[in-house]
């Protein structure tokens, strides 16, 4: 049964089934939409993909969607064409935790933190937060997630194979 249901996921996908491309799309939109990457990199490390393309892929997609999140919130006619506006609880405690603990150590953090992380960016550039600080926080807190997420992926792919079999 546990198998079937890897064998569902791996297979029926829409961002796996396109591979790195999807892969790419995948981490580009889960900057500002909250869908997770973890599927789709499982899938791909399961699948035999090389453990460097995935990061590199999900790297770069990631960090291109950390900038359009950013831009949407910059040009707030934009992102409400786009998307919903973020939800006003969710903004306010975004603010709050960023006047707390610092903007820079936030952003860093961002990609960890379900729902909130996704609204960060938006509101960093609402907010018209420096872009050089932006981006050297998003950019090494985007690639610190790449890198764990593969690392321990790989080697939790390979626990769950040799359970399975």
């Amino acid at each position: 049964m546990l198998g079937e249901i890897i064998n569902a996921l791996v297979h029926d996908t829409l961002f796996i089934k396109y591979g790195l491309l999807g892969l790419f799309f995948n981490g580009m939109f889960s900057s500002f939409i909250p869908i997770p990457t973890e599927i789709t990199i499982s899938a791909l490390l399961l699948s035999g993909t090389n453990p460097l393309d995935v990061f590199l892929i999900l790297t770069i997609g990631s960090i291109i969607g950390g900038y359009i999140a950013y831009y949407l919130g910059y040009n707030g006619r934009l992102l409400k064409k786009i998307r919903k506006a973020p939800k006003e609880k969710y903004e306010q405690k975004s603010i709050n935790i960023m006047t707390k603990y610092g903007w820079f150590t936030i952003i860093f953090l961002s990609p960890w933190i379900p729902i909130i992380g996704d609204v960060v960016s938006i509101i960093a550039g609402t907010k018209k937060y420096n872009i050089i600080k932006y981006s050297i926080a998003m950019t090494t807190g985007k690639t610190v997630k790449a890198v764990a997420i593969v690392f321990f992926g790989v080697h939790f792919i390979h626990w769950l194979v040799h359970v399975l079999h």
